[in-house]
């Protein structure tokens, strides 16, 4: 039976190819509330923030309010964060909530001799990894862009040698104009990350852009910046999630999963300087910060993405669960129920990452084996089968392994004939294994 497939429609989060990397700028990301989920590693982000110090400066918005869950968020990553408080931020927040949630004194005075014996402004510059303004009023960018240090948040900028991620937060019109704009200009030529605002209703009743990022999306941007960038020049194509095959109108078959290991292949990916497509079956996930989203819900929509962005793709890792088979026959309307049984003739669906390694090139390509016995047997008879490099094998029967979960337990196997299995850990962790081996398996003969 032919099957009229619409392709689906791709959406750009952000444009990696349109500016360099890392980029000056990090373009307005999806609205959506991201929630970080505990997993072996403790959180959804990854290490690399471990050990990492961040200096915090705070200038005085109502977003100052946010900027708590944000030390919160840096320090569960594992960072050593210290916070700089401007005057007018003190307004709206006490130095005393970001001590207690960062552990660590908050500076608010250039000239206060005891600030300035324990920690030394200077100090705080040299030391610092990375430097972080969120929320960036129109003032402290005005200041910033014009050399102007006239307190201690002004004068650190001026000083650090680390790179500076700045989230401004203001009212519409006052980030909309002319100034403001030139002054964001400036700051990027400087070579500092801005990570737009977003759209929605703002405290001073006004709607636009303006808001504060989500702190969340804030963490992953500090995460991108601060990750090697060993991708760079790559394009990967990450496949995700369930295929839903209609039944009719209202029913469809699909699978358990989530989505979650794709997504994290996508992040990390991005965060280590690929360009990245992302096809996705349907998820409650949102798109990753930098990630050309491209949402699809049956196999032959996939397949059909797929193929679309392959001409261009140096890398395809497919950890989409794609469905095998589809109804050989979609009803347009509801089934009704009758007595007696009912069967539903299914149709094959064709090998996506198979057909992908028949026109392989140069490309390196990785496929997932899901399975719940003969796990290596079957993951490397699948390896040698679809001409693959690499597949990672795991057994969802295994506690923290599997669907829905934020955990993975894998074992990768590649083209040479090596396998490496891997302990409980993090799927962002997971990820950062297969970008590690493919990066080895690209330098071997």
């Amino acid at each position: 039976m032919s099957i009229q497939v619409k392709m689906p429609n791709c959406l750009r989060s952000c444009d990696p190819a349109s500016r360099p990397c890392p980029p000056p700028l990090f373009p307005r990301m999806m609205q959506n509330t991201v929630k970080k989920v505990e997993g072996a590693e403790g959180s959804a982000i990854s290490m690399v923030l471990q050990n990492k110090n961040i200096l915090l400066g705070v200038s005085g918005g109502i977003a100052a309010y946010k900027a708590a869950e944000l030390v919160r968020l840096l320090v569960k990553a594992g960072a050593t964060v210290r916070a700089v408080m401007t005057k007018n931020a003190q307004e709206f927040m006490t130095p005393l909530t970001l001590q207690s949630l960062s552990g660590n004194p908050v500076s608010t005075d250039t000239f206060d001799l005891t600030q300035e014996s324990e920690i030394g402004h200077i100090r705080l510059a040299d030391t610092a990894d990375l430097v972080l303004i969120a929320p960036a009023t129109a003032n402290i960018l005005a200041k910033i862009a014009h050399g102007i240090a006239d307190d201690l948040l002004s004068t650190l900028l001026l000083v650090t040698r680390a790179p500076v991620i700045i989230a401004p937060a203001m009212n519409v019109h006052m980030y909309a104009h002319p100034a403001t704009q030139e002054n964001l200009k400036t700051l990027q030529r400087f070579g500092h990350h801005i990570i737009e605002p977003a759209e929605g209703e703002l405290a001073c009743g006004y709607e636009g852009k303006g808001r504060l990022a989500e702190p969340e999306q804030i963490v992953e941007c500090v995460e991108a910046t601060l990750t090697k960038k060993d991708l760079q020049g790559e394009h990967v194509i990450v496949t995700a999630g369930p295929n839903c095959e209609p039944i009719d109108p209202v029913r469809f078959i699909t699978n358990r999963s989530t989505g979650k290991m794709g997504f994290a292949l996508a992040r990390i990916a991005h965060q280590r300087g690929a360009e990245v497509t992302l096809v996705s079956g349907p998820t409650a996930l949102v798109a990753p910060f930098g990630v050309r989203l491209c949402s699809v819900r049956t196999a032959l929509e996939m397949q059909q993405a797929v193929l679309a962005h392959y001409p261009r793709a140096t890398i395809v890792v497919s950890a989409a669960a794609i469905a095998d088979y589809r109804p050989a026959q979609t009803a347009t309307q509801k089934i009704k129920k009758k007595d007696g049984d009912f069967s539903i003739p299914l149709a094959r669906n064709p090998d996506i990452l198979a057909g992908l390694g028949q026109d392989k090139g140069s490309r390196l390509l990785v496929g997932f084996a899901t399975e719940t016995e003969d796990v290596l047997h079957n993951a490397e008879r699948k390896l040698h089968s679809k001409n693959l490099d690499m597949i990672v094998a795991n057994d969802v029967t295994q506690e923290g392994a599997g669907f829905a979960g934020d955990t993975n337990i894998v074992t990768l196997l590649d083209r040479t004939g090596q396998q490496e299995p891997l302990p409980l850990m993090s799927k962002d962790a997971v990820a950062h294994a297969v970008y590690d081996r493919l990066l080895a398996l690209k330098i071997s003969p």
